[in-house]
C-alpha cells in the first residue's frame, strides 16, 4: 500500500483509521483541538467529542455538524 503524507483535516477511510497509530491520527486533527483527542481506543465510529460537545470525524476530515 502506498503511504501518503498526512495533512490536517484530511479525511480517511475506516480501514486507514484501523491501521494508523494515535500519533498519526493526532496529526489529522487541527492543533487547536489535538489536546481533546482521547486516543484511538476512545473514538467511537471514527470520531471523538470536544469540550464544547461538537464532534471531530476522521472519516469526514472535519466536524460532524459541518
Amino acid at each position: 500500500m502506498e503511504t501518503r503524507r498526512l495533512k490536517t483535516g484530511q479525511p480517511i477511510t475506516p480501514d486507514q483509521f484501523e491501521e494508523m497509530s494515535d500519533e498519526q491520527l493526532a496529526r489529522l486533527v487541527p492543533r487547536a483541538y489535538r489536546e481533546f483527542f482521547p486516543g484511538k481506543d476512545f473514538c467511537a465510529d471514527g470520531h471523538f467529542y470536544l469540550h464544547d460537545g461538537t464532534a471531530w470525524s476522521f472519516y469526514r476530515g472535519g466536524f460532524l455538524d459541518d
